[in-house]
């Protein structure tokens, strides 16, 4: 069994990739070609945002609209201590403080009750992420926001082709931040990225970071990196894009399956021996992961494994605790939300071709495994 099957994906749509990639490879312009801009401005009509700029990854992504913040040294921006670590990483990397705001057990986003607290004069943004497929309450997140005359940046990794009240991840905040990498819901063959906006200045600004800062050729007004998305993969992800609102369909149908499954063998409720993740009502999920919580982790990856069902942890340690955040003086049960999911959660298979024979197998070798 497959955790994330992207084979029986390329099988489907071969002839449009092979296709796409030879076309690539006739033309030769293999940096900026136009298979960037084409998949640019599907991106940016889907998303329904006045610009989208391709870039090389999803840190690039987050790096380059901190950069066009002018977010740096002495600087604070607000992030969550549950996530992947590129997030805090690269405010770090600006030399910038990440302040840490915890999140709310029920769907592992960012706590917006918790943020006000966390605004200093030295804020400089605010970054939610949208984890496991859905938004964060960015409703929420942008009225404090503006109260506080701050820029959100939606760290939307996970939730490229979730809804928040109709409206697309990444179109809600002064900048929607999202990756390409291949297991995401809309991934190419390697690395690959984008960023969001409806503000002209910043696009532009953007624009010219993810070219070594450069306004036109070899002149550079401001200093950059290079974050320009490959042609190749954005030919392998206008391919993908033609089937894109099918498997954001057959995802939620198999969301929907394993809700089933698994309040069927666990029941629900407080006394449920498996959490299983909840969607915000105004939300739509892609679900990027499928994430439960379960006692004895690592007895039940054992198991699981044991029974031919692969699983992941997405994370197992959250950023305050990571080493090299050691400085900024935080301690354990500082964020007891984030503390308590890194400790129970367990990823199960997840990919818009999952059946539901495949799906009853996981959920019975997970009822196995933690008996």
């Amino acid at each position: 069994m497959d955790f994330i099957d992207l084979k029986t994906q390329y099988r489907l749509l071969k002839p449009s990739v092979d296709a796409r990639i030879a076309r690539v490879l006739e033309h030769g312009q293999y940096i900026l070609g136009p298979e960037v801009s084409e998949l640019e401005q599907q991106l940016a009509a889907y998303v329904q945002s006045k610009h989208c700029i391709g870039v090389a990854s999803g840190t690039d992504a987050l790096l380059i609209a901190l950069m066009a913040l002018d977010v740096g040294p002495g600087d604070e921006v607000i992030t969550v201590p549950f996530t992947f670590f590129a997030t805090a990483e690269m405010i770090a990397l600006l030399g910038a403080r990440p302040v840490f705001v915890d999140v709310d057990r029920r769907t592992y986003n960012m706590d917006p009750s918790k943020l006000q607290a966390a605004i200093t004069p030295r804020t400089r943004a605010i970054m939610p992420v949208s984890l496991y497929g859905q938004c964060a309450d960015l409703d929420a997140i942008n009225t404090i926001a503006c109260r506080n005359e701050l820029p959100v940046i939606e760290d939307a990794a996970q939730s490229f082709g979730a809804t928040n009240k109709g409206r697309r991840s990444g179109s809600m905040t002064a900048v929607g931040a999202t990756s390409f990498f291949p297991s995401k819901p809309l991934g190419c063959y390697g690395d690959g990225g984008a960023l969001f906006t409806n503000d002209d200045r910043l696009a532009k600004t953007m624009r010219e970071i993810r070219v070594h800062g450069q306004d036109r050729r070899y002149h550079h007004p401001r200093l950059g990196l290079c974050g320009r998305l490959d042609t190749m993969q954005a030919a392998v992800l206008l391919a993908k894009m033609e089937v894109f609102e099918d498997e954001v369909a057959a995802r939620h149908r198999a969301g929907e399956r394993y809700a089933r499954l698994i309040a069927e063998k666990f029941g629900t409720g407080a006394q449920a021996t498996v959490r299983a993740p909840e969607v915000d009502a105004s939300n739509t999920c892609v679900w990027a992961q499928y994430t439960v919580e379960v006692e004895q982790r690592e007895i039940v990856e054992t198991r699981m494994k044991q029974l031919g069902v692969p699983t992941a942890v997405h994370y197992p340690l959250p950023l305050h605790m990571q080493p090299v955040f050691e400085h900024l003086g935080h301690r354990e049960g500082e964020f007891p939300a984030a503390e308590v999911a890194a400790r129970r959660v367990i990823s199960l298979p997840m990919h818009p071709y999952l059946t539901e024979d495949l799906q009853r197998q996981v959920v019975d070798a997970l009822a196995q495994a933690v008996a």
